[in-house]
């Protein structure tokens, strides 16, 4: 499966990452750091978050055949919307 289009957002304080962070953490997916990639399920994501400018920007680089990059972008959007609430 094709990767998506990474995905910014803007205005994300420290203390916003680190609930989603926790929140991320409470669903198996490890976001050690401020960069990397992590894969679980045949999902795999790539992660950087500039502290210095507040954004995040979250990239779907692999999705398993059962699943469109679509939807993870979806689920992505939710995590980070409820973490930044």
């Amino acid at each position: 499966m094709s990767q998506s289009a990474p995905q910014v957002f803007n205005g994300v304080t420290p203390e916003q990452y680190a609930r989603l962070v926790a929140k991320a953490k409470g669903a198996g997916i490890d976001l050690t750091g401020l960069s990397g990639t992590a894969l679980k399920f045949g999902v795999e994501v790539a992660w950087n978050y500039a502290a210095d400018a507040q954004q995040l920007t979250l990239h779907c680089l692999k999705a398993p055949f059962f699943m469109s990059t679509k939807d993870v972008d979806a689920k992505i959007q939710t995590l980070v919307n409820e973490s930044l609430a």
